[in-house]
């Protein structure tokens, strides 16, 4: 079959309907359900973009349209291609610059940035200004400065004018401090990173793109770092390094493919850094240099280092001829190569001058050239020109940039692959004309451009990102590296990606400043009243003014006085805007910062790091958060793969269960079927039983027990059984996966123990797949030049590697041809099951093939990735004529990706299936936990992910974020068009499903499973088109409506557009967590950023505003600490807005009656410490230590965490209640005491009157400070000891205060509190006007908290009353609710169960006592005999709750109503049955049981104790037998039944959510057996079911119990306690 033949698309595809213009645009897209079907959607959608394109280049119509309209849609797209923006750069080596690139003096035009970089705010020189600006951007900062300069003015009558400057600059001081302990902490990583030290090439060499003085102007002014001088810093390293190097081993810069080994070691302790001698060329020595063997961001310092990789350097370096990875202390130039092909000019004259010099990452230039060793992190954008590899290869590590730890394969230039000295390096010329600096990280585009040495003709070759190194990342498995500096600082890819460090503030404090305006507005109308009315009383004549205030008025003019008073009032009024208020929320945050840093639950030990807050001012945006912006690398996986499960000749194997299958499970209800622990247990059993097998049948010296993840004695067994004709199908399959890849083999330590093999990929799947082969018996033992060495179950075997055709994103598939050790030559593919089905042989096997399918869709829907491997035998013709094709097609100029993919479909075809294997991208501890909770808090998560959509789609659903009864929406188009008409179709579908959308306010967070979900998934070109100015608004209605959004192949920069679209587009509160470099454009574009800490440290934790250690920590970060920081700013701003409106306006009450001329009602010491301590402290502590539901409440119900979303805490509405009670409440505190001075006598008690405006006034304050001081108690939730002290406290000190300035000599305060205190009218006015003022207030929250309460309101009840403890099993904290003589760890606190309401079907069983614990655990079991339901257990502290299929969420309109209660009956020893209570209350019984009842219900019986009565079905009796040792007990409390005509006192608090089944009591409610015994009765049900007449009856809690119900007496004439015997016996009535 030829090519064009194969490659023709089929008649399906012909009549696909994108190609057929007559369909309706909304139909176009597909929705899918199902894992296996969304991955096989997205790979026809990517198949179709491939077609598509091939079809515009077949047409030469087309061709030429795409090539007048290719520069814009390059542009367009911002694709790093000859349109990229901005001026090339060319970078010179040996090489002169041209005329058009240098001055007059021959100096170079272009200037480059330096390499040193700066994530900080501020410097030295712009703290001050800058933060100044920041601070006054306040509106309140503006006004109190304005206020500030005016009362320096005497006129205005300001008592103390100067120091009215001291609370702003408190403010102004405090939170510079603050912004500059932030920052340094910033400033000090980045000079750790700039001050980290590389190898650059120096001594006599000159770098020509730099000028010969590249000082500015100031340092040339005042001679500073003159050229050439080794500055302070290189000076400090070279000092530093020159005590630890020099220990005598010497390396040589060998390539590993030279007949010399890569190491030669000499001793040589005697020489150092500083004074090794030269050597001539060919053998001069390089200058000892020290390796760094670990990785981290920031680099460790050499001394760090040192301590590890000197003190092993010779054990390390003897075994250097089997261990290739070593740490590289000292470099010893190698003997050149005498190559003739490349940039090297042998002929040409060195002088020999040039060497190796250490330096600061800060001090790397445009055009240097360094030299990076194992380990080392990368300084700058560099491009490869030479490797130790003899292949010109090299390995990098892209931890720090996207969370990921494989191995990325990087190339070095051809044209300088053979430089390995410093005479190789002098001896080169040439020149890279490079591309601008852009931010896309995954292109590069260059030109190296140099004359042949031997004929002078110019030649160029190709630079790709192939060939590299972006800064940040590391190398690994390479002993060196030489490299071209190309961008630098800010230029480097990553620091483009990250932008400048934002500066954040607040939802609330933006929105203060709306507050802010309204106070001033309603001050400005205060003054104006009041100058008004003052201007009109001046210019009344014929008053007693004129004659007692002779010469008080400021000027002769009306109108000029009325002005003064205007100011004066400004002044006196200034409370009402408080400017305490800041100095208390930068106290209150800061509190709350380190609340957050001190949760042990949010401390990650593997780390040794707790949750590290890093801005501390936005802590109550963590409350109102919409939508989590996540990376999925290194955030929620571990980027660890296991090999799980395979399928082999259409058999699976495999007996491991995935994270989706958990959540499958849990959503159905079955989490009970799936418990970690059991399931371990079994894996563990299963692994022993394969590995017995295996053992006995060949010897795996190389095995890993305990990374054997493919857990299945079935393969084993087939393995080994010599008979079975699986046999030969597993051997097949599994030597495929030894040999099919591009994996590193490595061996740790060869002489301790040389088995131990470990594997680096490019792919951690690919790792994965080779370990998996190991275990099973197939180790890959390496790559030499000779072949690659595996062993098949102890049998070494050799084979050749002819050709390896290479993985990539388009071709989705991975072939090695290889020569079998018996000569013939075999093709291995593995890839993507859709596309090696295409390339099966025509004759295949039908029925392997479907199984095989049938197989990957199982994985697929597990949360599995799938690859299916396959082969097929070659003949040497086929071979040789292919190979010269694919020759040809490599050394193509143009077009040589077209030329080799169409070599690569010459010999991919006629394939023969292997089998399928399967791997599961680990995901971090409690992922689907966290998301699960997340999403039930209303939260939307959105995935932003670099990875392809087929990773993306199979994370979504391993960790449940994509659900199979979602409609999943795979957005893939390669044009706007195409773009508009997808989303356009997703929009008609959401709406034709749930309707028109709505964005109001108060509809938002979602509530998960209320209505059809839908999820997008689109790739990074796709969204390129989406986030475009034309289809932004389009998209972002498209993704706010769907529950989840999945974003692929995404850029650092589109991960921020996308973060910014909705931020700015739905005024959603935002947050982005991710743990790489690539991550922080997204962290400091969200509201919140948050970074994950990692091994190694993380870029993106040095950037976040939060820095944890684990994803899982976001939920107690979000729904906890967020959550009360919002609630407690949200009611600290109320609280602060309100008692300043209080005190001031009782002072503008007081306007009319002194003829509106300012005077201060208040003694002016009460103005200064009104907000200083008499008011202040009970405001910062509701703001620090207020809590209105607990941590644990919170976690059980986020639901409530909704209210901050919805913005429902802190509203205008909200602001303008509070002003409104604070004018209420002003009016109460003056007039009241004014109609009391005014109607009451004015004599005091000693003689004194009470008639002087200090009387009035401190009387007026008293009463205002003790309302607001009490008003804030009104509102606190938590009444901690701080809370006592303070609220109260405050209120004493004010009289204390009153006290102590009264014996001050004073003209109007003297003897005050002799004249007040000894008075009854004086307290009485104090209370009375507090009680008068406080009352609305208090009957409003008691109706609010009766008859309408919220949610949180119900939940925070059912907390105080302990049922809520009870369902999650925690301890009462205050043991005198346990009654007297109970013990309280007797027995257990029931659980949350089901997500419904009680039935008289569900009975309990038997309380198993747990002595460890101190509680048990309830079991359950259905009257009808049908099994027993799941039980919530405890797991890691706290209890799990299984959910029903269907779940139902907590809604307080949704509370189901009670069971009716039965009519109780009693039966009394005589016989009688009657309804009427026995006249003393019930006792306690004591139950004894097994754990297990035995056959008929029958209880077993003590042969000492009599046989029970007979008794009716419905009757509770006790027996009286004493129980056999270790039997279980059960306590039951009895309660007489409510009369007719009483309350049945169940209230809201009692009523259950739809997510728990019953309340009942714990053991601290309970009398234990000493005390009493006998009958029961339970008010839930009333009677027992039938068939269990010994079962535990349900116990109503604690809130359904009339008050009185605590008397306990025993029922019958004896009061006479009953006392535990071997037999005890009740003779009175029975509860029926």
């Amino acid at each position: 079959m030829t090519f064009l033949g194969r490659n023709h698309p089929s008649a399906e595809d012909l009549t696909d309907e994108e190609n057929d213009d007559t369909i309706d645009p909304e139909l176009r897209l597909r929705t899918v359900r199902t894992a296996a079907s969304a991955l096989a959607e997205s790979i026809k959608s990517e198949q179709r973009a491939e077609k598509r394109k091939s079809l515009r280049k077949g047409s030469r119509f087309f061709r030429k349209q795409a090539q007048t309209k290719r520069p814009e849609s390059v542009t367009k797209e911002g694709g790093p291609t000859k349109e990229v923006p901005g001026v090339r750069r060319n970078v010179y080596v040996n090489h002169p610059l041209s005329a058009m690139e240098v001055d007059n003096g021959g100096e170079p035009l272009a200037r480059y940035a330096r390499n040193k970089v700066r994530t900080t705010k501020y410097t030295i020189i712009t703290f001050v200004p800058k933060n100044l600006y920041e601070q006054f951007r306040r509106v309140a900062n503006l006004f109190f400065l304005s206020l500030v300069v005016l009362q320096l003015f005497p006129v205005f009558g300001a008592a103390a004018g100067s120091i009215a400057v001291l609370p702003l600059l408190f403010i102004l001081t405090v939170t510079a401090i603050k912004d500059g302990v932030e920052d340094y902490r910033r400033s000090t990583l980045d000079e750790e990173v700039n001050t980290s030290a590389v190898t650059k090439f120096a001594g006599g060499w000159r770098n020509v793109n730099q000028p010969t003085d590249p000082r500015s102007w100031f340092e040339k002014l005042f001679g500073l770092n003159s050229p050439g001088k080794v500055t302070k810093g290189v000076r400090k390293l070279r000092d530093r390094e020159a005590g630890v190097a020099g220990q005598g081993i010497q390396i040589m810069l060998n390539k590993a493919g030279d007949s010399q080994t890569s190491f030669q070691t000499a001793p040589d302790a005697s020489s150092s850094s500083m004074d090794l001698p030269r050597r001539g060329a060919g053998g001069r020595r390089l200058e000892d240099i020290q390796s760094i063997d670990s990785h981290r961001y920031p680099p460790h310092s050499i001394g760090e280092a040192s301590g590890t990789s000197l003190s092993e350097s010779s054990t390390i370096l003897a075994k250097a001829s089997t261990d290739q990875f070593g740490s590289l202390s000292q470099y010893q130039q190698s003997i050149h190569s005498q190559s003739t092909v490349g940039v090297i000019d042998w002929r040409k004259r060195i002088r020999g001058s040039a060497q190796w010099e250490r330096t600061l990452w800060k001090k790397l230039e445009v055009g240097d050239i360094v030299l990076l060793r194992d380990n080392e992190q990368v300084p700058a954008d560099i491009v490869v020109l030479s490797t130790s590899d003899a292949d010109g290869m090299c390995y990098l590590e892209t931890k720090n940039l996207d969370g990921e730890t494989n191995l990325k394969p990087r190339r070095a230039v051809k044209a300088t692959s053979s430089i390995s000295s410093e005479e190789d390096m002098e001896r080169s010329s040439f020149y890279l004309d490079s591309e601008p600096p852009h931010q896309n990280l995954y292109l590069y585009h260059g030109v190296l451009r140099y004359k042949d040495p031997t004929t002078g003709e110019p030649k160029q070759e190709p630079v790709t990102i192939n060939e590299l190194l972006l800064r940040g990342c590391a190398i690994r498995n390479t002993n060196w590296i030489i490299g071209l500096v190309v961008f630098t600082g800010a230029d480097t890819k990553i620091m483009l990606n990250g932008g400048d460090t934002p500066s954040k503030r607040s939802k609330i404090e933006k929105e203060t400043n709306f507050n802010v305006l309204v106070n001033f507005v309603v001050l400005t109308m205060m003054c104006t009243i009041a100058a008004i009315f003052s201007g009109l009383e001046d210019a009344r004549t014929g008053t007693s003014a004129t004659l007692f205030e002779e010469g008080s008025d400021p000027t002769s003019s009306y109108i000029i006085n009325a002005i003064i008073t205007f100011v004066s009032c400004l002044i006196a009024f200034q409370n009402i805007v408080p400017i305490s208020l800041y100095i208390s929320i930068e106290i209150v945050k800061t509190i709350q910062a380190y609340f957050i840093s001190q949760d042990i639950e949010m401390y990650y030990q593997p780390y040794d790091t707790p949750c590290v807050p890093k801005t501390w001012n936005i802590s109550d945006d963590l409350g109102q958060i919409e939508y989590v912006f996540s990376d999925k690398t290194g955030t929620l996986t571990q980027n660890i793969m296991e090999f799980q499960k395979c399928s082999v000749n259409g058999i699976a194997y495999g007996e491991g269960v995935t994270e989706a299958q958990r959540g499958a499970a849990t959503r159905e209800g079955k989490a009970d079927t799936l418990d970690p622990h059991e399931l371990n247990e079994k894996l563990a059993t299963l692994k022993h039983q394969m590995l017995t097998t295996m053992e006995r049948a060949f010897k795996n010296r190389y095995i890993q027990p305990d990374k054997l993840t493919l857990v299945s004695p079935k393969l084993a067994e087939d393995l080994t059984n010599r008979a079975s004709d699986q046999r030969a199908h597993l051997i097949a399959f599994f030597r495929a996966l030894a040999l099919c890849h591009s994996v590193l083999a490595d061996r740790p330590d060869p002489q301790g123990d040389p088995h131990h093999l470990d594997y680096k990929a490019e792919s951690p799947d690919e790792a994965a797949l080779v370990a998996a082969a190991r275990d099973a018996g197939f180790p890959f033992l390496g790559k030499s030049k000779d072949g690659i060495d595996i062993e098949v179950m102890g049998q070494r075997e050799r084979y050749t590697l002819l050709k390896m055709l290479e993985f990539n994103s388009t071709r989705k598939r991975m072939s090695v041809v290889m020569r079998c050790p018996d000569g013939r030559l075999v093709l291995y593919c593995k890839g993507a099951d859709s596309v090696i089905y295409e390339r099966l042989a025509k004759d295949h096997d039908p029925a392997l093939k479907e199984q095989t399918s049938k197989d990957m869709e199982m994985f697929a829907n597990n949360g599995l990735r799938t690859l299916c491997i396959a082969y097929r035998w070659l003949e040497e013709d086929e071979y040789l004529n292919w190979s010269r094709k694919y020759d040809d097609a490599t050394n193509a100029i143009e077009g040589r990706e077209e030329e080799i993919d169409k070599a690569n479909e010459l010999i991919e075809h006629s394939l023969q299936i292997l089998g399928a294997t399967a791997l599961e991208d680990k995901l971090q501890e409690g992922v689907p936990e966290a998301i699960e909770m997340l999403h039930r808090a209303g939260i939307k998560l959105w995935i932003l992910t670099g990875d392809k959509l087929q990773t993306a789609i199979e994370i979504g659903f391993s960790c449940n974020l994509l659900k199979n009864d979602m409609d999943i929406m795979i957005l893939s188009a390669d044009s706007m068009e195409q773009t508009r008409a997808k989303i356009e179709g997703g929009l008609n579908k959401i709406a034709s499903v749930l309707g028109p959308p709505s964005w109001d306010q108060r509809k938002r967070g979602f509530v998960p499973g209320l209505q059809a979900s839908f999820a997008v998934v689109i790739d990074g070109d796709t969204l390129r088109h989406a986030l475009s100015p034309e289809l932004k608004g389009l998209f972002l209605n498209l993704g706010t409506q769907c529950e989840t959004v999945v974003c692929c192949r995404v850029s650092p920069a589109q991960k921020a557009l996308t973060v910014k679209l909705v931020k700015d587009g739905r005024n959603a509160m935002t947050l982005s967590i991710g743990d790489g470099a690539n991550d922080v454009a997204m962290i400091q574009e969200a509201n919140i950023g948050c970074g994950l800490f990692g091994l190694e440290g993380s870029q993106a934790a040095m950037s976040a505003d939060y820095a944890f250690g684990q994803f899982r920590f976001l939920t107690k970060l979000l729904l906890v600490h967020g959550r009360w920081s919002y609630q407690r700013v949200a009611d600290m701003h109320s609280n602060f807005f309100y008692k300043n409106v209080v005190w001031t306006f009782a002072m503008f009450w007081y306007l009319p009656f002194n003829t509106f001329d300012a005077t201060y009602l208040y003694q002016y010491t009460f103005i200064l410490l009104y907000n200083l301590v008499f008011t202040s402290l009970p405001v910062i502590v509701l703001g620090a230590f207020d809590q209105d539901i607990n941590a644990k409440a919170a976690l059980a119900f986020p639901q409530l965490y909704v209210r901050g979303i919805r913005g429902l805490e802190y509203t205008r509405t909200k602001f303008w209640l509070y002003m409104t009670d604070g004018l209420y409440q002003s009016a109460v505190i003056f007039f009241i005491p004014y109609l009391v001075w005014t109607l009451g006598l004015t004599i005091s008690w000693n003689g004194k009157t009470i008639e002087s405006l200090s009387d009035f006034g401190t009387t007026v304050s008293v009463a205002a400070i003790f309302a607001a001081n009490t008003y804030v108690g009104i509102n606190t939730h938590y009444w901690t000891i701080i809370t006592w002290i303070v609220v109260f406290g405050s209120t004493i000190v004010m009289m204390l205060w009153i006290v102590i300035y009264s014996f001050f000599i004073t003209s109007d305060f003297i003897d005050e509190v002799i004249i007040l205190f000894g008075g009854i009218t004086f307290w009485a006015t104090i209370l009375l006007s507090a009680a008068i003022a406080l009352a609305p207030r208090f009957i409003v929250k008691f109706f609010t908290a009766v008859y309408t309460p919220l949610d949180k309101n119900i939940v925070r009840e059912m907390w105080v009353k302990g049922d809520l403890k009870d369902q999650l099993g925690i301890n009462h904290r205050k043991e005198k609710k346990v009654p007297k003589g109970s013990q309280s760890n007797l027995e257990a606190a029931p659980m949350f169960q089901g997500q419904h309401n009680r039935s008289l079907s569900e009975m309990s069983s038997v309380h198993d006592q747990s002595s460890n614990a101190g509680r048990a655990i309830c079991s359950r079991e259905d009257s009808s005999g049908s099994g027993n339901p799941p039980v919530a257990t405890p797991a890691g502290g706290r209890f799990e709750i299984n959910s029903s299929p269907q779940p139902s969420y907590y809604s307080v309109s949704e509370l189901p109503p009670q069971s009716p209660l039965p009519s109780p009956k009693y039966k009394y020893p005589s016989g009688e049955i009657t309804s009427t209570p026995p006249s003393r209350r019930t006792s306690i019984a004591t139950t004894r049981t097994y754990g297990r009842s035995p056959p008929h219900g029958q209880m077993p019986m003590s042969p000492a104790s009599p046989p029970p009565p007979p008794r009716s079905p419905n009757t509770l009796q006790v027996p009286g037998a004493a129980p056999p040792p270790g039997a279980f007990e059960m306590q039951m409390r009895v309660r007489s039944p409510p009369n007719d005509h009483e309350p049945h006192y169940y209230g809201h608090g009692v009523e259950r959510s739809g997510s728990s089944t019953s309340y009942n009591t714990a053991a601290d409610e309970f009398w234990t057996a000493e005390d009493d015994s006998g009958s029961t009765y339970d008010h839930a049900h009333g009677q027992r079911s039938p068939g269990l007449p010994h079962q535990h009856q349900h116990l109503q809690p604690r809130g359904g119990v009339p008050p009185d119900d605590d008397d306990r007496t025993t029922i019958g004439g004896n009061d006479t306690r009953h006392r535990r015997s071997a037999a005890p016996s009740w003779d009175g009535p029975m509860a029926l």
